[in-house]
C-alpha cells in the first residue's frame, strides 16, 4: 500500500520508482552458505513470480543448490531463453564461456562447448528446449554443476541418473509469450536491484531488443545477410557478458569471449587468446562490443585477429576515427544506438 501511495504523482500518474520501496519477497529456503563459506545466505522469490523465471524451477535431482549455483544459473537461463532457435549457454563465474544455436540441443551444446572447453569444466549449462538422451549423453561426459532445460525425455533422465550429484532443473516456458512486449510474460524482471552501503540502486531491467531494421551501417562496406545474422547473435550474447565485453562469433556460435576487463582492448586480446586456445579460427568472424570503442586500437586488434564485421553502440567522440579505421581495413560496421553495460 505504501509503495502504491508513494508512487502517485500530482498529475495522477504513477512513478515506476515510488518514494518508498518495501521488500515483497517470500523466503524459499536457507542456503548452506553465501558466495563464500563464511557468509550466510537464503533464497527468496517475488510474491508473484513471473512464469519462466528461475524461481519457478523444479529440481529433479542432484545436490542442494548453492548461492553461486543460483546466481550463475540465473545468468545462464536469462541468456538462453532470449533465443528463438534451439540454443545452449554455458556459464562460468557469471559470464557466458560458450553460446551457440543449432538444429537441436546436441548440436547447440557441441558448438557452445567448443568455444572454451577448459572454462566449461564445472559450469552451468542451460537449454531452451527439452533435453533428449543424445544431448544428455554428450553433457554427461563433462563435469557440470547445474543443468537446466525446459523438459527432459525419459531417456535423458536415465542418462543423468548416473550423475547423481548434478543439479537438474526443469523450467517450463509453456506460459511464456515470446512475442509479447511485456517483461512479465517473457519471465523477466521489470527492474534490477543492486545493494550498496545502506541503500539500493533500482533501475528498469535491460530488456531492450534490436532487430536488423534497427541497425545503422556506418562504413562503406555493407554487411552481408549472413553477417547481419551473426552480428545480431553476437550482440545478444554480449548483453550477458560482464563489461567490458568483446565477443567473436560466426555461424551462430561464440568463438572467443573477453569479459570484465578494465580496458576494452584487453577484453579484445583475451577473446582472441581464448579462441586460439580452443583452436578456433577467427577469420571472417564478426565481433560485438557492448559499448563504443573509445579509440581505434581496440578495432585494430579485432580486425587483426580476423574480424570482418563489427557491431557496437556508437556514441564516442572518436566515432569518426573508428569508422575511418574500419574503412581502411575494408570491414563492415553497424551501430545499434544502444549499449549494454553489465557490472
Amino acid at each position: 500500500i505504501s509503495d502504491y501511495l508513494s508512487s502517485l504523482q500530482p498529475n495522477g500518474t504513477r512513478s515506476e520508482f515510488p518514494a518508498q520501496a518495501n521488500g515483497r519477497f517470500v523466503k524459499l529456503q536457507d542456503l548452506r552458505y553465501g558466495e563464500n563459506p563464511h557468509q550466510r545466505a537464503a533464497l527468496y522469490r517475488d510474491l508473484h513470480p513471473a512464469p519462466g523465471s528461475l524461481v519457478a524451477a523444479k529440481q529433479l535431482q542432484g545436490k542442494e543448490l548453492s548461492y553461486n549455483n543460483l546466481a550463475d544459473a540465473d545468468a545462464a537461463w536469462e541468456c538462453v531463453k532470449s533465443f528463438d532457435e534451439p540454443a545452449c549457454v554455458i556459464i562460468k563465474h557469471a559470464n557466458p564461456c560458450g553460446v551457440a544455436v543449432g538444429r537441436d540441443c546436441a548440436e547447440a551444446y557441441a558448438k557452445a562447448f567448443a568455444t572454451d572447453p577448459t572454462s566449461a569444466f564445472g559450469g552451468i549449462i542451460a537449454f531452451n528446449r527439452p533435453l533428449d538422451a543424445a544431448a544428455a549423453q554428450a553433457v554427461s561426459k563433462q563435469f557440470v554443476e547445474v543443468l537446466i532445460a525446459t523438459a527432459y525425455t525419459a531417456g535423458a533422465l536415465d542418462v543423468l541418473k548416473a550423475k547423481a550429484n548434478v543439479r537438474v532443473l526443469e523450467i517450463s516456458l509453456d506460459q511464456v509469450k515470446r512475442n509479447s512486449p511485456s517483461a512479465w510474460d517473457q519471465g523477466r524482471n521489470a527492474q534490477d536491484v543492486k545493494r550498496i552501503g545502506s541503500g539500493l540502486l533500482i533501475q528498469t531491467a535491460d530488456n531492450h531488443e534490436i532487430s536488423a531494421a534497427d541497425l545503422k551501417v556506418v562504413t562503406q562496406k555493407q554487411p552481408t545477410p549472413q553477417q547481419i545474422n551473426d552480428l545480431l547473435f553476437a550482440w545478444r550474447v554480449a548483453k550477458y557478458v560482464k563489461s567490458n565485453a568483446i565477443v567473436f562469433c560466426a555461424n551462430g556460435q561464440t568463438l572467443g569471449v573477453g569479459a570484465g576487463q578494465m580496458s576494452r582492448i584487453d577484453s579484445a586480446r583475451i577473446a582472441s587468446i581464448k579462441a586460439g586456445n580452443a583452436k578456433l579460427s577467427l577469420k571472417n568472424s564478426v565481433v560485438a562490443s557492448d559499448a563504443f570503442f573509445p579509440f581505434r586500437d581496440g578495432l585494430d586488434v579485432v580486425v587483426g585477429e580476423g574480424a570482418s564485421a563489427v557491431i557496437q553502440p556508437g556514441g564516442s567522440i572518436r566515432d569518426d576515427e573508428v569508422v575511418k579505421a574500419a574503412d581502411e581495413h575494408g570491414i563492415a560496421m553497424v551501430y545499434t544506438g544502444v549499449r549494454h553495460f553489465r557490472h
